[in-house]
């Protein structure tokens, strides 16, 4: 009976390196804010030459684990939610460009997200979270007429309403979810008075909110959510 190829693939030296230099990040060898040691030194301590350092090094720069500054030795990064997403950015961006079913989906999530959203910022506003969401409404009502401050504010007054939560990760996927979005926020919304069903919806889902009200803040922002979501097209 014939055996199965195994073929054994040879990994490059810079491959080699960055599995050590991870190591040294993920074991807590070099902690957030230490500088990473010097090529000569990483040299004589893995028996490598400097062209598979410096890959290595850029490597672990493209995974957000370092930061690489000219004339400067590579420094280790405090990761946050914030900054992992940051390294799927453009990735992102990219994948949607390329497949309307994407952005649908995109957008479906959103919905999904935010409806947890409202129930647990219903659960848990407090009289500060409640007048920053009116102030964030104000200054969107100041903006009409201004398409990109307009948007922001709304992007504002949704990532506000996930910071009710306390939860740092929560923050992040809003934040990232908006911002991908906001790609194709197409000028639907500034259409005569549909800006201003926007800024009803935000009344209606604060009053909820303030009123403790779980399934009423649900409603209204799914009530918001699925009507807007016709704005995002491609």
């Amino acid at each position: 009976m014939t055996q199965p190829i195994e073929q054994i693939v040879r990994r490059k030296l810079s491959d080699e390196v960055f599995d050590r230099l991870e190591r040294m990040i993920t074991s807590g060898e070099l902690q957030p804010g230490d500088e990473m040691p010097s090529e000569r030194v990483l040299m004589e301590r893995f028996g490598v030459g400097r062209p598979a350092i410096r890959e290595a090094m850029q490597s672990l720069a493209n995974k957000g684990l370092v930061s690489i500054s000219h004339g400067e030795r590579a420094k280790v990064l405090r990761l946050t939610a914030k900054s992992i997403f940051r390294q799927v950015d453009l990735t992102a961006k990219i994948m949607l460009s390329q497949s309307a079913d994407s952005l649908e989906h995109l957008k479906s999530a959103r919905i999904f997200f935010e409806r947890g959203m409202a129930r647990e910022a219903a659960q848990r506003a407090s009289a500060t979270d409640i007048g920053d969401l009116r102030d964030i409404i104000e200054r969107q009502r100041a903006s009409l007429g201004r398409a990109e401050e307009f948007i922001n504010a709304d992007m504002e007054f949704h990532t506000r309403i996930a910071q009710i939560s306390g939860n740092p990760i929560y923050v992040a996927v809003s934040e990232a979810m908006l911002a991908w979005l906001k790609e194709y926020h197409t000028e639907m919304l500034i259409w005569t008075g549909k800006e201003k069903f926007t800024l009803a919806e935000h009344d209606e889902i604060v009053d909820r909110l303030e009123a403790n009200d779980v399934d009423g803040s649900e409603t209204a922002l799914l009530k918001h959510l699925e009507r807007s979501r016709a704005l995002y097209a491609k």
